[in-house]
């Protein structure tokens, strides 16, 4: 009898053994999982479609991505002094290449386009009509800082493309900004006449400000792309998400936030 009760014992230390190591495992996956978290340093343009992919990615993989938006030239800075993060997508593919040689990009991948724009005022009251306008005498302008955001940077490369005198086009500029989206809000409450933004940007804009297309010859369209850092703690998670944001269903979340996916 002491035998059998003996043996219901063992086998019921076993079974408690084994159910303890099921669940201090699971435990372990779960807390694992709960944990997983990706850092994104991202361009504050890309801000509306992204924060869309983000919550989508969230929530189908159960993970957290913490976004830092911010002009490009300051991400950039931040990204070469703290050597760490998974994934890096300003608002231009140069940001990324000055980094690459440092060995912090692991690789790069083009998610879409920015086609840079005139934005100004509703009904066009001082009748912009193209770049050279905007030296006009009269002209309250509104430029991204170069040194800060990918805007501006484009922004400055358009002027010496088309020989505009940048020192003409200061004498007009009155908002220099440290983000793109700052341009916009600058045109919708009246503060400058015209801006030069993306055509993402402007199209959040239609109801406050008239679109003046910079024709192709005459301008500079920014690759934006998305690079998996080799800091990443996390890396077959953040290639999934670029598997994401690069997709077919990622490419439609970017065409609905008005984002260019292709270049004509």
């Amino acid at each position: 009898m002491r035998s059998k009760i003996a043996v219901v014992l063992g086998i019921v230390v076993v079974i408690a053994i084994v159910l303890v190591v099921v669940y201090v495992r699971r435990s372990a996956v779960q807390e694992e999982q709960t944990e997983r978290k990706l850092f994104l340093y991202c361009g504050a343009g890309l801000r509306p479609p992204v924060s869309e992919a983000v919550e989508i990615f969230s929530s189908e993989h159960n993970v957290k991505i913490e976004c830092n938006y911010a002009g490009s030239g300051a991400l950039l800075n931040q990204v070469q002094i703290t050597k760490s993060g998974d994934l890096y997508m300003p608002g231009d593919v140069f940001y990324i290449d000055i980094v690459e040689p440092a060995d912090l990009i692991e690789s790069k991948h083009t998610v879409c386009y920015f086609i840079p724009v005139i934005l100004v005022r509703k009904g066009n009251p001082k009748n912009i009509k193209g770049l050279e306008d905007l030296t006009k005498p009269g002209i309250r302008l509104g430029l991204g800082d170069p040194e800060v955001c990918a805007i501006g940077r484009t922004s400055a490369q358009i002027f010496e493309k088309n020989n505009i005198n940048m020192e003409e086009v200061k004498k007009n500029l009155v908002f220099n900004s440290l983000t793109v989206d700052e341009l916009g809000v600058q045109i919708k409450v009246g503060q400058v006449d015209a801006v030069i933004v993306w055509d993402s940007t402007a199209g959040y804009y239609v109801d406050s400000g008239d679109i003046v297309e910079i024709p192709k010859n005459e301008n500079v369209t920014s690759t934006v792309a998305i690079a998996l850092l080799r800091s990443s703690k996390y890396k077959e998670l953040a290639r999934e998400f670029i598997n994401f944001i690069t997709s077919k269903r990622g490419q439609e979340i970017l065409r609905k936030h008005h984002f260019s996916t292709e270049v004509s």
